[in-house]
């Protein structure tokens, strides 16, 4: 099969190359932002017209910088998507966000829950899933996602605990920390599992299974790490006050997997465990 990768050069698209060679997928083309820019909207179009499956990592990923600039961020997570659905349909596989919903629930938010965003940036991503879906794709969902590759939560803590006796972290929003890698080998599962007709299109989870806190995961790392969690200390997203609000609640439900033969993802802890030598600060 031919694949094209799209956002080759992020965190997760770096991912998706390594699991694509793992899979033995080697007519791979990835297109770095150098390569393609996503906002040019006919070079889109070309570059996904000859592939099997197109796996859509690229994104404006600047939550907070999407509220000043939501036309630029929307250019990107919903234009570009859009071109993408066109031209690819149902061979489109496109990483949205938890973002999407307004964090009010209490329970893991099923996959076919309305939309409901609460800041620019879920409000671009909102946009691009309604394209995909209409034009018969597949959507899927992460959320907390951290890598090898890239600035997230996971390295940041490593660095910051090198720098300071003690980390002061939001104990007030709850989600599901997921690698990267592991997500990159779920949708290469899931474009393997769509040309063969086992999937249906629409939109999937792809967050670890169960979850925790931003305090909860910084003292898992720290334990990781071999450091005392005891320095890790909670407090509330109050203290830290930024542009774009933040979903309280970003637990995603997994139901729609059953029967794709591609298996959900572990259970969060268990996946930082298999991550963490990869992430350790070079």
């Amino acid at each position: 099969m031919r694949w094209l990768v799209t956002g080759a050069g992020g965190m997760l698209g770096r991912d998706l190359q390594v699991a694509l060679a793992e899979a033995q997928e080697l007519d791979v083309y990835a297109a770095t932002r150098a390569d393609l820019d996503i906002t040019d909207l006919a070079a889109v179009r070309d570059a996904a017209l000859g592939a099997d499956v197109v796996l859509n990592a690229a994104a404006w990923t600047d939550v907070d910088g999407a509220e000043a600039a939501e036309e630029s961020a929307t250019a990107v997570n919903g234009d570009a998507v859009r071109v993408l659905a066109e031209t690819a349909g149902k061979r489109l596989i496109s990483v949205s966000t938890d973002y999407v919903f307004d964090g009010a629930a209490t329970a893991p938010i099923p996959e076919g829950t309305p939309h409901a965003p609460i800041n620019a940036y879920g409000r671009g991503k909102a946009a691009g899933e309604r394209a995909v879906l209409a034009g018969g794709g597949y959507v899927v969902r992460t959320a907390w996602l951290y890598g090898e590759h890239g600035p997230n939560f996971v390295r940041t803590m490593l660095r910051l605990a090198a720098d300071r006796d003690t980390l002061d972290v939001v104990d007030d929003q709850q989600g599901s920390p997921t690698w990267s890698l592991a997500l990159a080998r779920q949708l290469v599962a899931l474009g393997r599992a769509a040309v063969a007709g086992r999937a249906e299109p629409g939109a999937y989870h792809g967050t670890a299974a169960g979850s925790t806190t931003w305090f909860g995961l910084a003292r898992a790392v720290f334990e990781e790490a071999g450091l005392d969690p005891a320095r890790v200390r909670p407090t509330t997203s109050d203290k830290f006050v930024r542009p774009a609000r933040r979903p309280a609640y970003s637990v995603l439900g997994h139901d729609r997997w059953a029967g794709t033969g591609v298996g959900p993802l572990p259970d969060w802890r268990a996946m930082l465990t298999e991550a963490m030598p990869s992430l350790s600060e070079r």
